[in-house]
């Protein structure tokens, strides 16, 4: 009996224990006496592991407790036939189901790989597309017609393209003749606005003065003559210029040419601008004449250097080539002054040691710009009062060594004449005269003198052409006279 009871046993177990080890599906044929070892070995190191496998989402649990609740079921059947203690199993029921073998199922990444099939398809039609532009191409070199035609629109097109470069290029010229213009106009303006500032002192007393002699009165009779001609005298117009001016005036009125107080004030303007032109005359450089020759003089501190400074930057603008003659011998730093004006400018100075002969600089002067094909060359004088004749004498001195080696030369005689000395200024030009035959006037420093109506006497009685009138100290304050703008400026209209 014992054998029977032997053999009706084992069926049960191996029901019983294919239930449990199918869940695993790991070994399901094994011998009888192995199988509960083997697998309890697996299910120990499983125990072992670290409690970290805890802290993965607790998401998966609830769906692997419905597991382990049947792996419970059968694992009670078989605890008859199984002496392990049951901590084990219950270890089994907590960590085995974490097993991360279903996990690395997110791989569908290699799935476009079967993708590159349509590339053949692609490759046919371009070189499909490659053999028909190669046909097209053949086709338009063999038939000449048809490049005659392509040819057509681009001539059209080259034609489109001259007119429009054409069309700019003009565009561009009448932008620069219009920026040029109004550069023009603006440095007029510009001009016109400094010689206002200039003249400031000059106006306010000269012009001011006349206009408001005119100021409420509307008929013309003796009284407004003679306020007329005392505020001329009182400006330094000078005695001669005044009478011509009020002669002028009465023939006019006499005439009946001047109805009112506003046509006499238009007239005495217009007086002034007549007496004033014929002296409005430009320094001209004559390019036959290499170098030529400009001989300064004047008085002690008229502004002779400061003069030759700046007229030296105007001509060299002009593109002549310039030198400079110290020529100043006797006064202290007038050597170097002069240098300085060279160094700024890139000109070169002839000089000497202070005390040396004025005429000897001169002369070794025109040597060196006749060497050196010069186009215009400055000489200093030393200021020498007007009333010293033996100062005088060595002006005259240095005229003719200058004529020993050019016959016309000195080509401009200029005479710096200082606005503030008023009709001392007249005296000063005729006695200069005399020693020297003069051929031009600069008259300096007007911006700080209220004597400006010098210049009227000047023109009426000595009728030398005025060059360039000084209204600053800056480089370009020296300006060229300008009959109708000096008047203008004067009256502020």
């Amino acid at each position: 009996m014992s054998n029977s009871t032997d053999n009706q046993n084992p069926p049960s177990d191996d029901k019983e224990k294919k239930g449990l080890f199918s869940w695993f599906r790991r070994k399901p044929k094994t011998d009888k006496s192995e199988e509960p070892t083997e697998n309890l070995v697996p299910e120990e190191t499983s125990i072992e592991t670290p409690e970290s496998i805890d802290s993965e989402d607790d998401t998966s649990l609830p769906v692997e407790e419905s597991k382990t609740d049947n792996i419970s079921e059968s694992l009670t059947k078989a605890e008859i036939h199984i002496t392990s203690p049951t901590e084990p199993i219950v270890a089994q029921e907590e960590k085995t189901p974490e097993i991360s073998e279903p996990e690395p199922e997110p791989e569908p990444e290699p799935e476009p790989e079967p993708e590159p099939e349509p590339e053949p398809e692609n490759i046919k039609a371009v070189a499909v597309e490659i053999k028909a532009d190669e046909q097209q191409v053949e086709k338009i070199k063999s038939s000449p017609i048809e490049t005659l035609e392509i040819n057509k629109p681009l001539t059209n097109e080259t034609e489109t393209e001259t007119e429009t470069e054409t069309e700019t290029e003009t565009e561009t010229e009448t932008e620069t003749e219009t920026e040029k213009n109004e550069a023009t106009t603006s440095e007029k303006k510009g001009f016109f606005a400094r010689l206002k500032q200039g003249l400031a002192k000059t106006s306010a007393s000269f012009g001011e003065g006349i206009a408001s002699i005119f100021l409420g009165k509307k008929e013309i009779n003796d009284e407004l003559l003679e306020e007329i001609e005392t505020l001329l005298l009182t400006s330094d117009v000078g005695f001669d210029a005044t009478n011509a001016i009020i002669e002028s005036l009465t023939k006019k009125i006499q005439r009946k040419q001047l109805a009112d107080s506003g046509a006499l004030y238009q007239a005495l303007k217009q007086e002034l601008v007549d007496m004033l032109k014929p002296v409005e005359q430009l320094l001209a450089i004559n390019n036959e004449h290499k170098p030529f020759v400009i001989l300064v003089v004047g008085v002690n501190g008229a502004g002779k250097t400061t003069t030759i400074g700046k007229l030296t930057k105007k001509l060299q603008l002009e593109g002549k080539k310039v030198m400079l003659a110290a020529g100043d011998t006797f006064r202290a730093a007038a050597v170097e002054q002069l240098q300085v004006w060279g160094d700024r400018n890139g000109i070169p100075v002839v000089a000497q040691h202070t005390g040396a002969d004025s005429a000897s600089v001169i002369f070794d002067a025109v040597q060196s710009a006749k060497s050196k094909g010069i186009d215009v060359l400055i000489a200093d004088t030393a200021g020498r009062l007007h009333n010293k004749e033996n100062l005088m004498e060595e002006l005259k001195k240095v005229r003719r060594v200058i004529t020993k080696i050019d016959e016309s030369a000195p080509h401009e005689t200029l005479l710096v004449l200082d606005a503030g000395t008023g009709q001392n200024a007249l005296s000063q030009a005729k006695l200069f005269n005399q020693a020297v035959p003069l051929s031009g006037i600069a008259l300096t420093k007007l911006d700080g003198t209220a004597k400006g109506g010098v210049i009227f006497a000047l023109a009426n009685q000595m009728q030398l052409p005025i060059r360039y009138i000084g209204v600053g100290e800056g480089i370009d304050d020296l300006r060229p006279f300008e009959a109708e703008s000096f008047v203008q400026a004067i009256f502020k209209d």
